[in-house]
């Protein structure tokens, strides 16, 4: 015998792996790993004073874009075609492996540039998932997938600071859907119940890993979130698409978005980045077709971990091997959940205009 004591595994202080039923992966929890001092990259912290109108941006109401089209002086959400789209509609493809007649579209959130999600009243962010809702409405009757992302700041690849989002019709459907789509199909035919409505049932009676949550929405730090501050937000009842929700349940969803993302941003004090988007049931020629696997849900995937300007990098092991986080999903929960709801740029003083008042602030 060695002689050693015998070591109780300690989630925060050991090694070990946690599956993601969503993708059939494994993730590598290494919390030991914030331990380690830091000398790497920082990041310059994003920008704070932010013009409310600028006339050389091409987002804001007035001003000229890029291929000369003038912007309508909008005063809620705007829609337009993108300028510079990933998917075009009418490329051609000599090997057809990406069939034509795809879209890409921009969203601006509000006609301000100073403000995002967060700082927006309630009723302008329930303007938002209207508009979401009407697009997958809309695109989904001919794309078997609309896209709705956004990527927030300057580190998450964010080319301007206007509050908006990106919307990307395809004839086709991406391989992160139909990952999901597959594992949500095996675990659905396996148990006779959507994998996300029961993770939801278990996660709400845990409360482990719940950031926010309400009558109809969780918000959580998944069991198997890669990222640091890694968020899942998901519905209470079965929904298969945005455009299913209901009125209610649309300003409920509008107020725990400004509750979670508060949150982000009261972390360290910043607008915090992130890329997130929607993932439901496939559309197109699915629509006629039995989707009782999916439920709706939203991802949050923000890069940062010790600082404002620290970030995660998902380099060497976590390319050449598997996906390994460095503090557990229930450590990033607890800190997110005892942060305040109260936004850090508004204590002391509720902003007029596009910022929180009482009436909308949701508590």
């Amino acid at each position: 015998m060695s002689g050693n004591k015998e070591v109780s595994f300690d989630p925060k202080e050991h090694q070990h792996l946690r599956y993601n039923p969503l993708r059939d992966t494994w993730v590598l929890v290494s919390a030991h790993r914030m331990k380690r001092p830091w000398a790497g990259q920082v990041e310059k912290p994003p920008e704070e004073h932010v013009p409310r109108h600028d006339p050389s941006n091409p987002l804001c109401p007035g001003n000229t874009r890029a291929n000369g089209e003038v912007n309508p002086d909008y005063d809620s959400t705007f829609l337009f075609e993108n300028d510079f789209p990933a998917l075009q509609p009418d490329a051609p493809d000599p090997v057809e492996l990406v069939p034509p007649g795809c879209c890409s579209k921009v969203m601006c959130f509000h006609p301000w540039s100073d403000v995002t999600l967060p700082l927006m009243k309630k009723q302008e962010v329930v303007k938002v998932i209207d508009k979401w809702a009407e697009l997958v409405e809309e695109l989904g009757t001919t794309y078997p997938w609309v896209q709705i992302f956004e990527n927030k700041g300057a580190m998450m690849g964010c080319s301007n600071p206007h509050p908006h989002c990106q919307v990307w019709a395809s004839n086709f459907l991406p391989n992160e859907p139909a990952l999901s789509d597959r594992c949500q199909r095996a675990y659905y035919q396996k148990h006779g119940e959507p994998l996300l409505l029961q993770y939801a049932r278990q996660e709400a009676e845990k409360k482990e890993r719940v950031v926010v949550e309400s009558s109809d929405w969780l918000a959580v730090v998944p069991y198997w979130a890669t990222w640091p501050y890694q968020t899942l937000l998901l519905p209470r009842r079965h929904v298969l698409r945005i455009n299913d929700l209901t009125t209610e349940e649309r300003g409920g969803l509008a107020d725990i978005m400004k509750r979670l993302l508060t949150k982000y941003d009261n972390l360290f004090e910043i607008s915090f980045p992130y890329s997130m988007g929607w993932h439901g049931a496939p559309t197109g020629p699915s629509l006629k077709e039995d989707n009782s696997h999916w439920q709706l849900h939203a991802h949050y995937y923000p890069p940062l971990l010790r600082s404002a300007t620290v970030k995660k990098f998902m380099v060497g092991y976590e390319m050449l091997a598997q996906d390994q986080r460095d503090l557990t999903p229930e450590q990033a929960a607890e800190k997110l959940r005892n942060l305040p709801e109260e936004h850090f740029k508004t204590r002391g003083h509720l902003e007029k205009g596009g910022g929180e008042d009482k009436e909308d602030s949701g508590k």
